[in-house]
């Protein structure tokens, strides 16, 4: 068994509802959501002029493989609508991998853990909320130290 944490968001229509429907598909597809942070409303990130997005961290439990995930959570993103477009865009759902067990991997269109987690408060807060004294495998810190850390000042606040 797989213990996967992943990350939803989204800025486009009904925000709550798309993390929703993203986390039940999750649970239909990939595997069993055990555990769920706070939703947070987070201004935009690389794109400003733009809807703030929602997030949510998922731990989930899967039998699937990295690569498998990956798959599966595209699909999931294609089934809702995302558009892919320009980098940092409105979409209505992204799904990302942040980590796969205490797995590093680093092949084509699949790093884990995300490159970018040290470098995001939208994605700390709520993994601090989950996990904040699980170890990050590349960086060997803690998730409440990278979040002490960040240079990251975007306004991040829990929703519900």
């Amino acid at each position: 068994m797989n213990t996967i944490f992943l990350i939803t968001g989204g800025n486009i229509g009904d925000k709550r509802k798309n993390l929703q429907t993203a986390s039940a598909l999750i649970n239909e597809q990939v595997g069993t959501i055990i555990r769920s942070s706070k939703i947070y409303e987070t201004e935009a990130w690389g794109i400003t002029d733009q809807p703030a997005f929602y997030n949510q961290v998922h731990i989930v439990e899967s039998d699937f493989p990295a690569r498998e995930v990956l798959n599966k959570i595209l699909k999931i993103e294609e089934d809702m609508g995302r558009k892919r477009t320009i980098k940092n865009a409105a979409r209505i759902i992204d799904i990302d991998i942040l980590f796969f067990n205490e797995e590093i991997v680093n092949e084509q269109n699949l790093v884990i853990p995300h490159p970018q987690i040290s470098n995001r408060r939208f994605v700390l807060l709520p993994l601090n909320e989950l996990a904040p004294k699980m170890i990050h495998p590349v960086l060997k810190k803690s998730i409440d130290q990278l979040l002490l850390q960040t240079n990251d000042q975007l306004q991040v606040t829990a929703v519900g």
